[in-house]
């Protein structure tokens, strides 16, 4: 091949093939009409390897850069790195070789006429004299480029998805796990006669639970999971409100300038999840600016008549509004790019990083229906621009999902309920915490390990009179929705109040929770949960 590449084109040639010969001068209407074929790019080569014509769209392939006048070695058109192997499926057709099979086809990638190259389906077949020798061969060169990229985007959303699943279901055990320190933490606090020296220890187990807390909220976040309470937000009030806090964020030696567009841009979105999405960008930017800059907070918006590739993501048409986030700092290099927001990837690793932030963003963004669009230079600065669909509805009031319990204590008054609950959970740990804790606020509990068991508790002609219900969602054999159904048909009772729990979100529930929050007196309460918060949210149930 090498000695391929150094022949001139002025080299002596072999005796005039016939068949070659009048391909390399004007064709016949019919067969011009198929050279010219324009989804396809062709190309006529010697048995030696060399052009002798191109058509039309194999030039726009390769740009007018290329060389494809006749005489040229083909296998200039490919990259270096992939000569070799280009040859070695080319080399069998043009030298006759490849009889039994008719056309050749192969995978490879044009110089092309931008930085990347343009990846297309090679088919080959060889071009034979009345005498069935091989003189040439006919490349046929259909551009995959698209094909590919989708490809791209398939597998890098798939990669996601599954990190998302593995993330959700860590968050849930563990969320299992914090529920369970956290009531035995304040059951420790709570009994009499404790050191000073002992309330302390409690009061710092409970603040480790909560930081673990934070941190599951960050697994859900980026898999998608997390409950979130999306409301009407004016854009240009999120930030500049935020802009006090992230001032004090990013620090002296960063100036933070915000370019607004006119009011009147508005998004359905959660607000604390959104002023998480700026902090970790800003968090993020003010790393990518260690001697200082500039952060500027910009909002607009964009109305897209077709798909917008965005990195691994398109964007689909129709109305957005932009939140962009852009600073004046190192750049990214492009290797590191196609990683940002893959969760845990940081290259701060040494300076504490999880690689969670931007994985969190990402997640956020998309719970939200809404996209990512990065742009940087390395030693010029980055822009993160934020693709949330527009809202043109108006002011409304949306009813939001049920809330999320603060880490705050209540304090319930524990003369307003009693009564028996039937407790349900397939977490040994989380079960013994619960009861325990609502005993010593006046429940009677009735304790169950699986729903199997729960109904075995309610057996018998005279079951126990229930003021109510709280049960795990997720648990082997039948789930937390089919049993609270049980029991209020078994009870007669279809409006018995009940509290589903879970360390997933309600949000990744569609298919348990579907019709059973809009049930009378059914709520959700997302793990980790503090007892009190548990009780005060009995109290309030039973009495209705």
């Amino acid at each position: 091949m090498i000695r391929l590449l150094r022949r001139s084109r002025h080299a002596p040639t072999d005796p005039p093939a016939r068949l070659i010969e009048r391909l390399a001068g004007p064709l016949d209407p019919t067969l011009a009409l198929m050279f010219q074929e324009p989804s396809v790019g062709r190309l006529i080569a010697d048995r030696h390897g060399r052009i002798v014509r191109a058509s039309d769209m194999l030039r726009r392939l390769t740009g007018p850069a290329a060389d494809l006048s006749p005489g040229t070695p083909l296998l200039l058109l490919f990259p270096e790195a992939e000569r070799e192997a280009v040859w070695a499926e080319l080399a069998p057709v043009l030298h006759g070789q490849a009889r039994a099979t008719p056309a050749r086809a192969f995978a490879a990638r044009l110089a092309g006429a931008g930085p990347d190259p343009v990846d297309v389906a090679v088919t080959a077949c060889a071009v034979r004299e009345a005498d069935g020798a091989a003189s040439g061969a006919l490349l046929s060169m259909r551009d995959m480029s698209a094909q590919t990229r989708l490809e791209s985007q398939l597998a890098h959303a798939q990669r996601l998805q599954a990190a998302g699943q593995l993330a959700g279901g860590v968050a849930h055990d563990f969320n299992n796990l914090l529920t369970a320190i956290l009531g035995a933490a304040d059951a420790i606090a709570a009994a009499d006669g404790l050191t000073a020296e002992t309330r302390e220890e409690a009061a710092q187990i409970r603040a480790s639970a909560e930081r673990g807390s934070a941190l599951t909220r960050q697994l859900l976040a980026f898999g998608r999971r997390q409950t979130l309470q999306p409301r009407v937000l004016a854009v240009n009030h999120v930030l500049t409100t935020m802009a006090g806090l992230l001032r004090r964020v990013v620090g002296s030696r960063v100036r933070l300038a915000l370019e607004l567009e006119p009011p009147g841009l508005q998004v359905r979105a959660d607000p604390t999840a959104l002023d998480q999405v700026l902090l970790n960008l800003a968090v993020n930017a003010r790393d990518a600016m260690p001697e200082g800059g500039v952060l500027t907070l910009r909002s607009g918006h964009i109305t897209l008549f077709r798909p917008l590739p965005r990195g691994p993501e398109t964007i689909p048409p129709g109305r957005y509004v932009m939140i962009e986030v852009q600073d004046s700092g190192m750049g990214i290099a492009p290797e590191v790019m196609a990683h940002m927001f893959e969760p845990f990837f940081t290259t701060r690793r040494e300076q504490g990083g999880t690689g969670l932030g931007l994985a969190t963003v990402h997640g956020i963004v998309r719970q939200s229906d809404g996209f990512l669009g990065v742009e940087s230079t390395p030693g010029n600065g980055t822009r993160v621009r934020v693709y949330l669909p527009r809202w043109d509805g108006g002011d409304v009031a949306i009813p939001a999902p049920p809330a999320m319990p603060a880490f705050a204590t209540p304090t319930p008054d524990p003369t307003a309920t009693s009564g028996i609950v039937l407790l349900v959970d397939d977490e040994p740990s989380v079960l013994r915490v619960a009861a325990r804790a609502l005993a010593r606020r006046g429940w009677q509990v009735l304790a169950a390990d699986s729903a199997e068991s729960a109904l075995d508790l309610l057996g018998g002609e005279s079951p126990p009179a229930l003021a109510a219900i709280v049960t795990d969602l997720v648990m082997p054999g039948q789930d937390g929705t089919a049993l609270v159904r049980a029991v209020r048909t078994r009870l007669g009772a279809p409006t018995l109040p009940a509290i589903l729990v879970s360390g997933y979100a309600a949000e990744s529930l569609q298919c348990e929770v579907a019709g059973a929050l809009g049930e009378h007196g059914t709520s959700f309460l997302p793990k980790p949960y503090d007892i009190a918060a548990l009780a005060t949210r009995l109290g309030e149930i039973a009495r209705r």
